[in-house]
């Protein structure tokens, strides 16, 4: 017999609950009650991620190792009448509804859904065009660990303090590092990411041994790649206190620059951040208290721009966009020259 729905309030609302036994995360035996419930647990602080974005739903309806969508529409039957919604544009000019928390009651619906991993825009509702976050994602590559983007983080942050900026990383749940910084809501897609790549590359200047702005695989050897692309349009970061769907069930967390040093993925887990956020303060409690002009990064593109260093290539399933290189695998173009 099917255990019966559950009706449970959250946010003064009656968030439906069903299946609460089924296991998501077979490795640890994690439910998908437990998922639930860690989502409740950390309220605030995956609230503070997500409150007035839109977020894309990485949906695992029968755990993790069952079949896994995105889910970027919100379904248009079956909805309570209180969840909110955004419309958002993709680089293909179509359009969707996409899932817009304006509380926790948002999150508990999506995990009843089977959402583990929570992708947020990198913007508001009241102006989803012109981001208001500049995540630098800091991706070890084949022979390289996250102890080299920890090190790599240090070198970010140096340049931050530079500028008198304020960021704040976290730990990604896997391998990297990822490092926000909250800007004003006035520039575009098109001129953050050249931001990202500006900034990507002054970190790659001080630190070529380790660093590499390299879209390319085949060029960057072992080294930490600066995903610049994951301030396009439409791509998105499993955002703070968001479970990762591994076996460990690890979760991109928070942690002070200090901690950063200290600390492994593993020690952040369904289990463990919850404890860890109720003995103690969030390190991203006030990444909303300050703003940061992107005007310096937008000056040093203008810079590399003058000295011929360009755009870089956008991901391969984006229309053609101006000012872009030639988007073919260096290898193959010098077969095709030979």
């Amino acid at each position: 017999m099917a255990a019966k729905a559950e009706e449970i309030e959250v946010a003064g609302r009656s968030v439906r609950l069903t299946s609460r036994d089924k296991i998501y995360f077979p490795e640890r035996g994690f439910t998908k009650g437990d998922v639930f419930e860690y989502y409740l647990a950390v309220g605030d602080g995956i609230l503070r991620a997500l409150r007035g974005r839109p977020t894309t739903l990485q949906r695992f309806p029968e755990g993790i190792d069952g079949e896994m969508f995105f889910q970027k529409r919100v379904p248009t039957r079956g909805v309570p009448p209180w969840v909110q919604t955004t419309t958002i544009g993709f680089p293909s000019g179509r359009k969707a509804d996409e899932l817009c928390p304006a509380d926790l009651a948002h999150v508990a619906w999506a995990a009843q859904l089977g959402t583990v991993v929570f992708h947020p825009w990198p913007v508001r509702s009241s102006d989803v065009d012109s981001p208001d976050e500049l995540r630098i994602d800091l991706d070890p590559q084949p022979g390289t660990d996250f102890g080299d983007a920890v090190t790599v983080a240090g070198e970010v942050r140096a340049l931050l303090d530079e500028l008198g900026w304020v960021g704040y990383p976290k730990t990604s749940g896997g391998r990297g590092v990822h490092v926000y910084v909250r800007i004003r809501p006035q520039w575009s897609f098109v001129q953050v990411r050249r931001a990202a790549i500006a900034l990507a590359r002054r970190i790659e200047r001080r630190r070529p041994d380790l660093v590499t702005t390299n879209w390319w695989k085949e060029e960057r050897g072992s080294r930490v790649f600066v995903d610049f692309n994951q301030m396009a349009r439409d791509r998105t970061i499993a955002c703070a206190y968001s479970l990762r769907a591994n076996q460990r069930a690890t979760v991109s967390t928070p942690v002070s620059w200090e901690e950063l040093t200290e600390v492994e993925p593993n020690d952040f887990d369904l289990r463990t951040v919850p404890q860890r956020l109720a003995g103690g303060a969030d390190p991203h409690a006030t990444i909303d208290d300050v703003e940061h002009d992107l005007t310096p990064l937008l000056e040093w593109a203008q810079h590399d721009e003058h000295d011929g260093i360009g755009d870089m290539p956008y991901p391969p399933d984006y229309p053609k966009m101006p000012g872009e290189p030639l988007r073919v695998q260096p290898s193959r173009k010098a077969k095709a020259s030979q």
